[in-house]
């Protein structure tokens, strides 16, 4: 099925965007820090996170090598002490259709592999227990990083999709040959509505430039 989009006011109507009706605000069941917006999919497990921070200031001798090494360390602080079971699979500029124009995106689709603990015998009480069924075998990641540099601001959105066993084809999942599956497939539609209608109603929000 289609999926079906609704207008939705982030960090109080100070931004508004498109997104899937059927993702709920996780802030109505848990605090969520002031600089972060997080919806969540109530059937699935696919969570987009908006996330406003200082701007990472890198060098580098032209601003798109800046900005790419900019999205490194925002992946690197998303991912944590991961950062190994980490694989960028590609990186793409990407354009905000109602943000000024010439204001630097850019979108990275990586995956990140959990950690499996090394075997142990049945019988042995100290070894770590068994990952649970719901583990996903890995998440993807579509990670945007939106680069204000006037607001003196980052702004990453983020779109987890943790593949869990039982609950996607694996067979049509394969990114070296391209093949993205049905999750990833859904997560890629819902961030290209997201750049073609964020908008940003009270600049005010990111504070005096």
């Amino acid at each position: 099925m289609p999926t079906t989009f609704k207008k939705t006011n982030l960090y109080g109507g100070a931004i508004v965007c498109d997104l899937p009706e059927n993702f709920a605000d996780v802030s109505t069941i848990r605090q969520v820090p002031d600089n972060q917006e997080v919806y969540i999919d109530q059937d699935g497990f696919t969570s987009i996170i908006f996330d406003i921070t200082q701007r990472v200031e890198t060098s580098g001798e032209t601003s798109i090598e800046r900005d790419g090494r900019a999205l490194t360390v925002h992946l690197e602080d998303l991912v944590g002490d991961d950062a190994d079971t980490v694989k960028v699979w590609n990186t793409t500029e990407t354009e905000f259709s109602h943000l000024p124009e010439g204001t630097p995106a850019y979108t990275l689709i990586a995956t990140q592999t959990p950690r499996q603990p090394p075997p142990a015998p049945e019988d042995d009480p100290s070894a770590p227990p068994r990952p649970q069924r719901s583990a996903p075998d890995f998440t993807a990641i579509i990670l945007t990083l939106v680069r204000l540099e006037r607001e003196k601001s980052d702004v990453l959105v983020t779109i987890n999709v943790p593949h869990i066993r039982g609950e996607y084809d694996e067979d049509e999942v394969d990114l070296e040959l391209g093949k993205q599956g049905a999750l990833i497939g859904d997560a890629v539609e819902y961030a290209a509505r997201i750049w073609s209608t964020f908008e940003v109603k009270r600049w005010g929000l990111f504070g005096e430039p």
